[in-house]
């Protein structure tokens, strides 16, 4: 943005000066600040960035208050970033834009402030602060530039990492799923299952923007989880647990009706009323759901009344 007002020096002669006399030694040390402030962008548009970045830091004290100094800032942590130093990148947009808060560079200051720590966010499994920050910094751009011609980019990168923290509160509420009845770690009275709707349902609530795909894998969670629930409940509370799996079914099904689950979700439908005719008693075990890969289906074709009361009598 605006580079090329950067450049007031030949930059090859600058460069041949820098390399035949391997003088970037005798530059650091040099109180000419202007010889060094052209050095530094000569090393910066040869793509020797880690260097251009020792030069430029080295300026900001001496040309402070001065253009130069306003774009020694700038290109400071412009330098950072094209090192791939994404902390510091961060920290100096960051100043950059609090020191000049109408600066000439304050629109892409903001804009790679927030890509400097969406380059840092952390592994999935992992605390996710960094992409808690990244995302702040991305809205407070948009806050501030609403006229940019980044937003539709910026809006991009804030769906992806606020994505990164559904699927984070995802593979929380699948690990409650996995441990079952295992209760030695569980929540909420000892369950969990429980943990896992109520782990997932925050999400859904949480992040309403969440992709279509992990909206529709936090909710089968929820009805597979229900339905264990359901099945391990005491028998005063079955029936009214089972009619709550129905329940989740429905709403399920009307959020997608073309769900690749859907006939896992229409599996625990067919179980779960069946369940609610009893009143709660328990179904045999070759009429229960069984779970193949993570997906809950039937065991065998479930006879209706019928058929069974006619191989009764057949018998």
């Amino acid at each position: 943005m605006g580079n090329s007002r950067l450049f007031f020096l030949p930059l090859l002669l600058v460069l041949t000066m820098l390399t035949a006399c391997s003088e970037f030694s005798a530059v650091l040390k040099s109180d000419d600040y202007e010889y060094k402030y052209e050095a530094a962008k000569a090393l910066y548009a040869d793509g020797q960035y880690r260097q251009a970045a020792e030069l430029f830091s080295m300026l900001l004290a001496p040309l402070k208050g001065t253009s130069y100094g306003e774009e020694s800032l700038y290109m400071l942590a412009e330098s950072n970033l094209k090192a791939k130093d994404y902390e510091s990148a961060a920290m100096f947009f960051k100043k950059y834009y609090q020191v000049y808060p109408k600066g000439h560079y304050m629109e892409m200051a903001r804009f790679n402030s927030g890509y400097s720590l969406y380059k840092q966010v952390a592994d999935i499994r992992l605390d996710q602060t960094s992409t808690m920050e990244a995302i702040r910094e991305y809205q407070d751009f948009l806050d501030y530039c609403p006229n940019t011609g980044l937003k539709e980019q910026t809006h991009a990168v804030i769906y992806e990492l606020q994505d990164r923290l559904v699927e984070k509160e995802y593979l929380s509420a699948k690990l409650y799923y996995d441990l079952g009845t295992y209760t030695l770690n569980s929540i909420y009275g000892g369950n969990n299952y429980e943990a896992c709707v109520v782990t997932a349902q925050n999400a859904l609530k949480d992040y309403p923007y969440a992709s279509a795909g992990l909206r529709e894998n936090l909710s089968i969670l929820i009805l597979r989880a229900k339905y264990h629930l359901a099945r391990q409940s005491v028998e005063a509370k079955r029936v009214e647990r089972f009619r709550d799996a129905i329940d989740e079914y429905y709403a399920f099904e009307n959020d997608f009706p073309e769900s690749k689950y859907l006939q896992e979700a229409n599996s625990i439908f067919r179980y779960s009323q069946r369940m609610v005719e009893r009143k709660g008693g328990l179904l045999t075990d070759d009429d229960a759901l069984v779970e193949k890969d993570g997906i809950l289906e039937e065991a065998k074709e479930v006879k209706t009344k019928k058929q069974k009361k006619k191989e009764q009598k057949g018998s």
